[in-house]
């Protein structure tokens, strides 16, 4: 009887821990090695060759939402939550973004903490700090249910270096 009720608490905080990890874990599958060279790399705040402000309201925009930037370039995101909403900011390819919102649509309350986003209650501020290694445009979007369909998303345009 008492290997029993051991093996069954067991195998509950097993399965605890295994539903914790799944619920509490990173956005959609994360991001894989393909997504990071698509959209760049965490990068180092010393390093952050500018600053771009970013303020997020309850009229489900972004401001600016289009943002030039270089090839190589090292940029702190200071992004403010002006609105009484949760609001976030989170940088990705539009594939991803859109994988990772129908997620948070399921899923309301999941937290995660990753280099590419900042999640924000009302009034707070916080930053990214990200290096655009690859020319094109990356997408970044609040993933908050309704947010996105609201049309809180914007484009960080990274145009080449001349090499």
């Amino acid at each position: 009887m008492k290997h029993t009720f051991r093996n069954t608490a067991l195998a509950a905080l097993v399965a605890l821990a295994a539903a914790g990890a799944s619920a509490s874990g990173t956005h959609a599958g994360g991001h894989g090695h393909d997504a990071d060279e698509a959209i760049g790399k965490p990068g180092v705040a010393s390093k952050a060759t500018r600053t771009i402000n970013v303020d997020m309201t309850d009229g489900m925009r972004f401001t600016p939402a289009d943002i030039k930037v270089k090839q190589g370039e090292t940029v702190r995101f200071v992004v403010k939550n002006s609105g009484q909403l949760k609001h976030e900011l989170v940088i990705g390819t539009e594939k991803e973004l859109k994988e990772h919102y129908e997620v948070m649509k399921k899923n309301p309350e999941m937290e995660h903490s990753d280099p590419n986003m900042v999640t924000l209650a009302a009034g707070k501020t916080g930053e990214i700090v990200w290096q655009f290694t690859k020319a094109g445009k990356v997408d970044f979007a609040c993933l908050q249910p309704g947010h996105y369909d609201a049309g809180m998303k914007g484009a960080v345009n990274v145009s080449k270096t001349g090499k």
